[in-house]
């Protein structure tokens, strides 16, 4: 992976860009994540149920990591009644837990009949899919342990496009800490009740606008200036510009161009009380 130290949240993000396909494709070409996408596709059309998958540490734990879940592989009885869960009971497990990674594992494996049968595995698109998923959740957490602002917008710029409503949001940790720096919510709007906390967004903002990329990108140069702005980083902006060209070069060569952010944007939208 390419080094981001030394380098605050705008100029590592605008290297993780520059440098984002050659990474990608580092992560396929690894040893590691090489032997695991293959181990993947070569037996997941052989996966129809719940139990089979569990009985495959290799194929498991691929999905966990393709799902952003590496920190809970060793709950794999609780996996296991979460992907046999009835996701049209709402006491079942999965409506039960306000993860919202496991749900989206449970609806995208496609387990049905209490984990007995599968819709998805034996299609090579959607082994495809998976892969991707995967590779992508590496290269993002890649980033975030260097700079866990820089996996903040990585995982943002993800799920803007699946956000309905403010409960959408508020769902998510790091959705809503990003919600709250780039709009200017105090955190200890937090802890209050989540119906209090969707009126307050939505007095902000209109959380249709997320439609809008105009607008996305707007959330994110308001959230790494301000992120910035609060760690009082100082960097240099012509080292860190010179080592992005290097790093430019390196790969698919030419300069790179640095975007002017407007702090003075910061302020832009209204203030409400708290």
């Amino acid at each position: 992976m390419i080094s981001l130290s030394g380098l605050n949240t705008r100029m590592g993000l605008q290297l993780v860009d520059a440098t984002r396909d050659r990474q990608i494709e580092m992560i396929r070409n690894s040893a590691e994540d090489r032997r695991a996408i293959e181990a993947f596709k070569e037996r997941i059309d052989g996966v129809f149920s719940v139990d089979q998958l569990m009985e495959d540490r290799e194929l498991y734990v691929f999905t966990m990591k393709a799902f952003g879940l590496e920190d809970q592989i060793f709950g794999k009885a609780m996996v296991e009644k979460i992907l046999k869960s009835d996701p049209d009971d709402p006491k079942s497990l999965v409506n039960r837990l306000t993860d919202p990674r496991f749900r989206e594992m449970h609806e995208v494996m496609g387990f049905v009949d209490e984990g007995k049968n599968n819709l998805n595995t034996f299609s090579t698109s959607w082994q495809n899919d998976m892969v991707d998923r995967y590779v992508e959740q590496r290269f993002e957490n890649a980033q975030a342990e260097q700079n866990d602002k820089i996996g903040t917008v990585l995982e943002f710029r993800r799920k803007a496009g699946e956000i309905n409503n403010w409960f959408d949001v508020l769902k998510d940790a790091e959705i809503s800490e990003f919600m709250r720096t780039a709009l200017g919510v105090p955190a200890s709007v937090a802890g209050l009740d989540i119906d209090k906390q969707a009126e307050l967004f939505a007095a902000k903002f209109d959380i249709a606008k997320l439609k809008d990329p105009a607008e996305l990108e707007s959330l994110e140069r308001r959230y790494v200036a301000i992120t910035d702005a609060k760690a009082g980083v100082q960097s240099s902006a012509n080292a860190a510009l010179a080592l992005m060209n290097a790093a430019v070069a390196t790969g698919a060569g030419g300069q790179f161009t640095p975007i002017t952010l407007d702090i003075s944007a910061i302020t832009g939208f209204r203030s409400g009380g708290y």
